[in-house]
């Protein structure tokens, strides 16, 4: 990994104490949603997040969420500590995402897409992977944001940004520029950050599923699908869809549940 990356993950803050504390009230069996959502509570940008989700009709809640109880009962324990997790990070981040052409809503936005359509998807199939998955899938492209700078620092920008508008293989452009993907750049930030083990691996096998442990093989297939779906430059575009659908039959997946999930993002997503 090129040295100014390195350098960039290994200067990267701590992550917020709310972020912990998230963390260690999900991972213990004896916490309840309750004790969840007074932690959230002191945090007023993830209760604008959480607020701002939950009201998105990405998630389809048949009513106006107006307080934190009310989203974390909907959302559930993981997805809350998800959203909030992801949120966080890309506040604490510098994001300028300019050389991938879009801007830092726009990549916050299509970050969530991912997710939700990996929580429609995944919903499905498994509710235990599912959750890992939404987590994963919301985070997956957190990467970017430091290859986006070190794009910048080197003054590659304008040539990036044109490979990146024009390619169907996002991370064959990052290789040519900075000799690594958004999936391996993605994995040293959170090994960096102490996640776990897992978690790290399986978003770091996403661009090359094929290569993954068997343990967890199946969860880096399956970000490769969504991420495929939707990518940063072209989110749900006709070649996109097919291509992911044609890799979720080849792994064997019903692809019907897959279609299911799609065509509620896409229903989400249009204008009213």
């Amino acid at each position: 990994m090129k040295s100014s990356i390195i350098n960039s993950i290994k200067s990267l803050p701590p992550l917020p104490k709310t972020v912990f504390d998230m963390q260690r009230i999900c991972n213990d069996p004896n916490s309840s949603i309750q004790d969840l959502v007074k932690t959230v509570e002191h945090d007023p940008m993830i209760v604008a997040n959480l607020l701002k989700a939950a009201n998105s009709p990405l998630y389809s809640f048949r009513r106006e969420i107006s307080n934190v109880s009310q989203a974390v009962s909907l959302f559930g324990m993981s997805m809350t500590r998800s959203i909030g997790i992801g949120n966080s990070v890309r506040k604490l981040l510098n994001v300028d995402m300019e050389p991938y052409g879009i801007s830092s809503d726009r990549f916050a936005e299509i970050s969530s897409m991912q997710a939700a359509l990996m929580h429609a998807w995944y919903g499905k199939i498994d509710r235990t992977k599912s959750d890992k998955l939404f987590l994963a899938s919301f985070l997956q492209e957190t990467g970017k944001i430091i290859i986006a700078s070190d794009v910048i620092q080197e003054d590659f920008a304008s040539s990036f940004k044109s490979d990146i508008s024009s390619t169907v293989d996002i991370a064959m452009v990052e290789r040519t520029y900075i000799q690594e993907t958004t999936a391996t750049v993605t994995a040293a930030i959170f090994t960096h950050w102490n996640f776990e083990k897992e978690f790290v691996d399986m978003i770091a096998f996403s661009d090359t599923p094929e290569n993954a442990p068997e343990e967890i093989k199946e969860y880096s297939t399956a970000l490769n699908i969504v991420k495929t779906i939707i990518p940063i430059n072209d989110p749900l575009n006709e070649h996109g869809i097919t291509l992911g659908i044609q890799k979720a039959q080849a792994a064997g997946y019903d692809i019907v549940k897959l279609q299911v999930a799609i065509d509620s993002i896409f229903d989400a997503i249009q204008p009213k």
